[in-house]
């Protein structure tokens, strides 16, 4: 159970999907862990728990980082909270991990809140105004061999995220899924997805996945023609 401020998102299926997804890599003394839009801190909880030597844990919230700091605290865990937009307060470091499990539920405009509890999940019309600077930015903190977990839902577009990190040079896989029924907010939103088109009449449920991008190898070049090796 992890204590929640007033506001902080509260962990929910998506986010233990992606703390499994976590869980099953090799973290160890040396690993570095990034947990962008951290929430409660579930996922740098994880982390730390699993041995990870560095967690770091970002948000825009304060209640939020003052929330992972208190779970980090009640579990004598080493968690560095960080207050800032995405990777923009770490940008000048590397991680071997990089977590996250933003806003991504499609809501009726663009006009992203600034505070309170929907800003936990509010992304834009098509529920990715976060995953898409995520898909951009995150692969500019990855050490060299480094790995990506992203959880979002089929509403706001898995193929767009994979072709957005391959453009960026990263191999791209499905590592998780799970149906899970409508929550309260996507209940009220129903008749909107209908109406766009994101679900079918009368569907209740979505979809949500677990992506795993990871650099690709380089090819290494060909030594020139007459070259000794």
């Amino acid at each position: 159970m992890l204590l929640r401020l007033p506001g902080v998102y509260p962990p929910q299926e998506d986010t233990w999907l992606l703390a499994d997804a976590l869980a099953a890599e090799s973290l160890g003394p040396g690993s570095r862990v990034l947990d962008i839009c951290t929430g409660a801190g579930a996922l740098s909880v994880r982390a730390a728990s699993a041995g990870a030597g560095c967690v770091t844990a970002v948000d825009i919230s304060r209640r939020a980082l003052a929330t992972t700091w208190i779970n980090a605290r009640l579990r004598r865990l080493s968690i560095r909270v960080v207050h800032g937009d995405l990777t923009s307060p770490v940008r000048d470091q590397r991680f071997d991990v990089v977590v996250s499990n933003p806003p991504y539920v499609p809501a009726h405009d663009d006009v992203l809140p600034t505070r309170g509890i929907k800003r936990a999940w509010d992304a834009g019309v098509d529920g990715r105004m976060l995953l898409d600077r995520i898909c951009v930015e995150a692969p500019g903190v990855l050490a060299a061999s480094g790995i990506l977990l992203i959880a979002q839902s089929v509403l706001s577009g898995v193929e767009k995220t994979q072709a957005m990190l391959e453009e960026q040079g990263l191999s791209v896989e499905i590592v998780a899924r799970a149906e899970i029924p409508f929550g309260r907010v996507l209940s009220a939103r129903a008749a909107l997805f209908e109406a766009r088109g994101l679900i079918a009449v009368g569907q209740r449920t979505e979809e949500i996945v677990v992506l795993r991008a990871v650099r690709s190898l380089v090819e290494v070049n060909p030594l020139p023609p007459g070259t000794a090796q």
